[in-house]
């Protein structure tokens, strides 16, 4: 590399955008980088040089591309919330996010018929049922109230764990455990501990439902003889964790325009507009480089990491029009907070029923609830993998 390489090299690099407290979201910076030319890399917290992805095309490429992969045991693969090594995951039997064709395909071949759109129009009913126990928990415990852990938290804990086939008794394990995994700030060892300690008790449920099969996923993944129990386990705890934290960041978040504009409960296009502004899994989709690639006129090389924004490329004014305006009445399918190709989120319809239930059945059983703190002043997940808020106070 030449010194006018090394120049403007040093030129692109830029202090990873991470969320900060008292900034909105998305960071400021994600429009400064679309605006750019070419790509901006910068240095994660585990060492690692990273390409930063802001244009809605070039995330989409990305997500798309072959040699782009979702294996965090290679060299070079980005890490945001270790302090050094590789992420807890990683060696995890079943943890299919980090996986690659053909690997990955094999579970969302065997997963996929639980999560159709014709199965969750089957689950609605279950579902229904959960919010509405919910709601009647919310309203007998009294205003004040938090709607993250009275509300928000609880719907989705509860439904995954039916659809796992987990006893719903142990939904607080569960949360306090995922709480840990999801926290930037987390230590190795802690992180560690809590996976260990979910994947033991996952253990012990994959033993019980090989003796004794019910109606649910693990059941499902044992009965398709394709998966080992070491890898039933693995895989469940990512449904535990991806079914719970990201759609209670959603719900909650959602909850905070509709609260002020109740007109537009029930608009056909709210769910898709809410998943679009607020892009809860904004760092979720890392890849690293297995060969040279080419995006946006950067040569990415291989063994380098590549970071695509979600809530960067959700906010591109080039495919949404006036993208910082909340507007269900846009056209917001296609976003990218589902993610996409091959690794987008096998949960989406499941996130979609779950949000539009909890909202309408919410409204409709407290139609006076309010915010019972300014919306500048609610204290946001600054320190979280997922973007979220802590808590939502809120009164009737």
């Amino acid at each position: 590399m030449t010194a006018t390489d090394m120049k403007d090299d040093a030129a692109r690099q830029v202090d990873f955008p991470f969320r900060r407290p008292g900034e909105p979201f998305p960071p400021p910076g994600y429009a400064e980088l679309r605006g750019r030319h070419g790509l901006a890399w910068s240095m994660m917290p585990g060492g690692q040089r990273v390409w930063l992805l802001t244009r809605f095309e070039d995330v989409r490429e990305a997500l798309l591309h072959p040699h782009l992969s979702s294996d965090s045991r290679n060299e070079g693969f980005p890490t945001p919330g270790r302090t050094g090594g590789p992420p807890a995951q990683t060696q995890i039997p079943g943890w299919f996010a980090t996986l690659d064709p053909p690997e990955h395909d094999r579970y969302r071949k065997i997963l996929m018929q639980d999560f159709t759109a014709r199965r969750m129009k089957e689950l609605r009913p279950r579902i229904q049922k959960v919010v509405e126990d919910c709601v009647e928990s919310l309203v007998a415990k009294g205003s004040p109230a938090d709607l993250v852990a009275d509300y928000a938290v609880p719907i989705p804990s509860l439904v995954i764990c039916e659809l796992l086939g987990v006893p719903n008794a142990d939904r607080a394990f569960f949360e306090s455990r995922i709480s840990v995994l999801v926290t930037l700030s987390a230590t190795d060892e802690e992180r560690d501990r809590a996976t260990t300690e979910l994947l033991r008790y996952l253990g012990r449920m994959v033993t019980i439902k090989r003796h004794r099969p019910g109606d649910d996923m693990i059941s499902t993944m044992l009965a398709s003889g394709e998966l080992a129990p070491m890898e039933v386990g693995g895989a469940a705890l990512l449904l535990l964790i991806a079914g719970q934290e990201t759609t209670a960041n959603n719900i909650a978040l959602g909850a905070v325009p509709l609260m002020t504009h109740p007109e537009w409960i029930g608009d056909p296009g709210i769910v898709d507009e809410l998943l679009r502004f607020y892009s809860v899994a904004d760092l979720v989709p890392l890849r690293v480089a297995v060969a040279d690639v080419e995006i946006g006129g950067q040569l990415i090389r291989a063994g380098e990491g590549v970071a695509p924004l979600v809530a960067a490329a959700n906010y591109d004014d080039g495919r949404f029009a006036c993208p910082h305006a909340f507007d269900p009445g846009r056209s917001a399918q296609g976003h990218v907070a589902f993610g996409h190709g091959r690794h987008k989120c096998l949960g989406q319809h499941l996130v979609r029923v779950e949000m539009e239930l909890a909202y309408r059945i919410l409204f409709e059983r407290l139609p006076g609830i309010r915010l019972d703190r300014a919306v500048e002043d609610l204290d946001h997940k600054d320190n979280g993998v997922l973007y979220g808020l802590a808590e939502l106070p809120v009164r009737w």
